[in-house]
């Protein structure tokens, strides 16, 4: 566990195992949300994990400082050159899925292969004017009822939570939020949020690039919104998506089955297909 210099902060990140390079990025999913599936990697690859900017053990010299994809690809530029490493292949997922997008497109010949895991490209979908509208209100809820309605909210408006889904049973009594969790969600709120799901991929630029982009869907995702925009991507791509167990947090539920799949991403050569 270390942490380097980025233009305007510190970038915490974690390096398990041995063998060719694997990036692995979300957000605002941290480096502690990956460990498991790291752990099922790590035997043959060389595995980076890391906090994205603003989150966790990545501080930023203002806390308010944006945290647009393209600046994410940045941060991870300065990564990998403090790896001394050229290229590299990345897993990335949710947020993360759309940051390497934009590393893709903005550093063309520093990514190998890309699997781009349930990005929210919410602009993708030809009602995207609708969930322009419901991801403001989502952050206004935040602002206005606080953390736990803004987060029913936004677990409503992806799908997790469904029109006649029974209510959960209510739960444990839990510790306190940490002052790093509070400050988490509310950049998740007030700058992660839009910036990812208004990020519009240069489509053209991509089906050119040198890296070679893989769409991953989880096999239980269906009722989800990053469902509809990973296969809007896809097909964009002309591209099939490639299955993962689980649905959006699959490398949670099952991080051994999760990593056999990125391992058959990368030991499949494309030009024999």
């Amino acid at each position: 566990m270390t942490t380097i210099e980025v233009p305007d902060g510190q970038l915490h990140f974690e390096v398990r195992g041995s063998g060719p390079l694997l990036l692995i990025t979300g957000s605002p999913m941290s480096a502690a949300e990956f460990g498991p599936l790291a752990e099922a990697l790590a035997g043959d690859h060389t595995v980076v994990t890391h906090d994205p900017r603003g989150v966790g053990g990545s501080s930023l010299d203002d806390p308010d400082a944006p945290s647009q994809p393209e600046l994410r690809a940045r941060d991870l530029t300065t990564l990998l050159d403090r790896l001394k490493a050229d290229t590299v292949d990345v897993l990335g997922s949710s947020g993360g899925a759309v940051t390497g997008l934009a590393l893709v497109t903005d550093y063309p010949g520093r990514v190998r292969t890309l699997i781009a895991h349930e990005p929210p490209l919410l602009e993708l979908l030809p009602d995207a004017v609708r969930w322009r509208k419901e991801i403001e209100q989502i952050v206004t809820t935040f602002h206005e009822q606080g953390a736990g309605a803004a987060w029913g909210a936004f677990m409503r408006s992806a799908g997790f939570v469904r029109d006649g889904d029974t209510p959960p049973a209510p739960p444990e009594p839990r510790p306190e939020p940490t002052e790093q969790q509070l400050a988490d969600t509310a950049r998740f709120f007030d700058h992660d949020l839009r910036a990812t799901t208004r990020y519009l991929p240069d489509v053209a630029a991509l089906v050119v690039s040198p890296a070679r982009i893989v769409v991953g869907i989880g096999a239980d995702s269906g009722h989800l919104n990053t469902y509809q925009t990973s296969m809007a991507l896809a097909t964009l791509l002309a591209e099939p998506p490639v299955t993962f167990p689980g649905d959006h947090a699959g490398f949670l539920g099952d991080p051994a089955g999760f990593a056999a799949v990125i391992r058959e991403v990368l030991e499949t050569d494309p030009a024999v297909n």
